[in-house]
């Protein structure tokens, strides 16, 4: 119980932090690892109801969208990691879908422009030709 911290480095990918310590009653040294136990904030419906954030979900909505498009598997993960750590970050126990929904649209627009369109259009419940007209065009400026 009664130890001295040695020495303290943090790990590449800055995520652990590696602690050399040594015993004050028989002097012999250890390692220790430290890490912080993150958790993504629950997700808000639009009907009020609250779920557990779900990565499986998020990666199925870029499935759908990017159905039969030239987008590897490896920019797909990069997006998914990039909304997770956004979520992250944010600090909050809660998270609007619709926020969650405007972070894939962004990650998607950067992808493959129909993608984004597919997902826009189910989205935003395009209701006619229109709609996409207006998002066509914004891809666009």
């Amino acid at each position: 119980m009664d130890t001295q911290v040695i020495d303290s480095r943090v790990n590449e990918a800055g995520d652990a932090i590696r602690r050399r310590r040594r015993c004050a009653q028989c002097d012999k040294r250890f390692t220790t690892w430290e890490t912080a136990e993150l958790r993504p904030p629950q997700i808000v419906k639009t009907n009020g109801t609250r779920e557990d954030f779900s990565e499986l979900k998020l990666r199925e909505g870029f499935r759908r969208a990017l159905h039969k498009r030239p987008v590897s598997t490896e920019l797909v993960d990069a997006a998914v990691d990039r909304i997770r750590q956004r979520l992250l970050t944010l600090g909050e126990r809660e998270v609007p879908a619709r926020e969650v929904g405007e972070l894939v649209m962004t990650e998607l627009k950067k992808l493959d422009k129909v993608a984004y369109i597919r997902f826009a259009s189910v989205y935003r419940s395009f209701q006619d030709v229109e709609d996409f007209r207006d998002v066509i065009r914004d891809i666009d400026q």
